[in-house]
């Protein structure tokens, strides 16, 4: 993988988001947005390190969470803890229920960079062991965030047959699946994101 200062990332210039309808927080209007957010027309490959510090536009963000449920239908969730060796430093430390990652320009080559970038980056960082049936449920946005200005999330499923994902890289710390009823306990621990996805996708009650 390329390091932070030479890698280029998918990215959309901030003002089509905001074309195609700005909000905070998640939306599941899968199919308003995301042709228009992918469309070569508008994409393009920048420098990650210029892009971090520059909200005029969005890093596109694959945001793989892992479910299970048991013979008594109760759900549970892949979590781990960021540890320092993660790219995004802001994020160090912070708990997460989801997997994934930018869109890198090596991916630009495939028919379909954005699906190879999920596939590419799911593959560094954790080992599936399960079959599993993958759905395409939302986008996160949250400008209140200095991490979240610069990035757009696009929330997926992956809901496995057994609970056998492990982690590949040794940042992912204290990784594995945790009810769902835990993991909501401990909310407060979790980066933006994944506090996002709980209450949107997991309310309470």
């Amino acid at each position: 993988m390329s390091s932070i200062a030479t890698e280029h990332v998918l990215v959309v210039p901030r003002i089509v988001f905001q074309g195609l309808g700005h909000f905070q927080g998640f939306s599941g209007e899968v199919d308003r947005y995301l042709e228009g957010l992918l469309d070569p027309a508008v994409t393009s490959y920048r420098p990650r390190s210029a892009m971090e510090q520059d909200p005029s536009f969005k890093q596109l963000i694959p945001y793989v969470i892992f479910r299970y449920r048991d013979v008594a239908g109760s759900w549970h969730l892949f979590q781990y803890t960021r540890g320092k060796g993660q790219g995004e430093k802001r994020l160090h430390a912070k708990r997460s229920i989801g997997i994934g990652g930018h869109i890198s320009s090596d991916d630009a080559s495939c028919s379909n960079p954005y699906a190879e970038g999920m596939r590419r980056e799911l593959a560094e960082e954790v080992n599936i062991d399960t079959p599993y049936t993958a759905s395409l449920v939302g986008l996160i946005n949250d400008d209140q965030s200095e991490v979240g200005k610069v990035h757009l999330g696009v929330v997926h499923f992956f809901d496995v047959t057994s609970p056998s994902v492990t982690p590949r890289e040794e940042d992912l710390l204290d990784a594995g699946f945790r009810p769902l009823a835990e993991i909501q306990a401990m909310a407060a621990e979790y980066e933006t994101w994944s506090q996002i996805c709980l209450e949107a996708l997991f309310p309470k009650g």
